[in-house]
């Protein structure tokens, strides 16, 4: 999906926001039949915050919007469209998340969508917002990955309950009268054979027996998938662009288990090191994950204009993707 316009987009800011609860594996430990040392080692997971029951999936996001705001020179009312990427919609039918933060935020008249890609739904987000604005009729469009996974996660499974986190991040994709560089490349792939690995069995239009809300994963299979895909994603964006490793400045990818980010960098051969990583605290929080990693890494002064960025995920589909970023 290589762009050939005259029109040019950036990020121009990000924020996010997590719950003030958190919880440890020492917390989890108390509940179900694990302890830290195994879930550390086993995921590179220590911490993951925790939602109250009565705040919702769009509170979390308008609540990202507004950091960002509050630390950068925008105003709420400069967002001409709102794009989010979720799994874990307020409402399982009407309104979408997006129309619910648009509400909130008290904008009228403005594109609001949400995406549904699993964990790989903000590299696919980003990529659809970037294709909107060569439209030439939108400036500033946030671009929203935020999820409650708490409310789907069983927390009697040790097996499970231990990967997840909520949170949201956001990035705002703004229009320059440069070339900044922006989202440079995409690349966006699903392999729906493999859908029965990661699922929520109840609640969409698709139900029959409504009587399995809690996500369902085959953590094996997930693993091998993951695997693969990060590292022919990140192959697949270096060829098409004419790039090496030593080109790029990060590896964003999406932050679901430690080990998958170091089998993949053992596989394509390059330091971990050049691979982000903030999962030890957040956990897996699904498609809020990378701009969450963003906002982070933006706080630490580890972004500079000019750097090229990769971001890689895979999720729920299943789906797989990256984004090669000028930032």
């Amino acid at each position: 999906m290589k762009k050939n316009t005259t029109i040019h987009t950036y990020i121009k800011a990000v924020g996010s926001y997590v719950p003030p609860r958190m919880v440890s594996n020492d917390d989890l430990a108390h509940q179900v039949d694990t302890n830290d040392e195994w879930i550390f080692s086993h995921t590179g997971i220590k911490n993951r915050h925790i939602s109250e029951k009565d705040v919702a999936t769009s509170d979390l996001a308008v609540s990202a919007i507004k950091r960002l705001i509050d630390n950068s020179e925008m105003n709420v009312s400069d967002i001409d469209a709102i794009i989010v990427a979720t799994a874990t919609s307020d409402y399982i039918g009407f309104p979408s998340t997006a129309c619910v933060i648009q509400d909130k935020l008290a904008l009228d008249k403005i594109l609001a969508f949400d995406l549904a890609a699993g964990c790989t739904g903000f590299i696919y987000a980003l990529e659809i917002a970037d294709a909107l604005m060569n439209r030439g009729d939108l400036n500033n469009v946030a671009v929203i990955g935020v999820e409650k996974l708490s409310a789907v996660t069983d927390w009697t499974d040790r097996n499970t309950c231990v990967l997840f986190g909520d949170g949201a991040g956001v990035v705002i994709l703004s229009k320059s009268e440069e070339d900044r560089g922006g989202i440079i490349d995409s690349v966006l792939h699903a392999q729906g054979s493999g859908a029965s690995y990661l699922s929520i069995p109840s609640g969409g239009t698709a139900d029959r027996d409504g009587d399995e809300k809690f996500l369902h994963m085959d953590g094996r299979a997930v693993y091998n998938f993951a695997v693969r895909v990060v590292k022919d994603t990140i192959l697949e964006l270096l060829e098409r662009n004419n790039l090496t490793f030593d080109d790029i400045d990060w590896i964003v990818p999406h932050q679901a288990n430690s080990r998958i980010i170091q089998a993949a960098a053992k596989r394509l051969k390059v330091e971990e090191s050049k691979f982000f990583m903030n999962i030890e605290n957040y956990a897996n929080t699904s498609a809020a994950s990378i701009p969450i990693a963003l906002d982070d890494m933006n706080q630490q002064n580890l972004l500079k204009r000019g750097m090229k960025i990769i971001t890689v995920g895979f999720g729920a589909g299943l789906t797989y993707g990256g984004n090669l970023i000028q930032w």
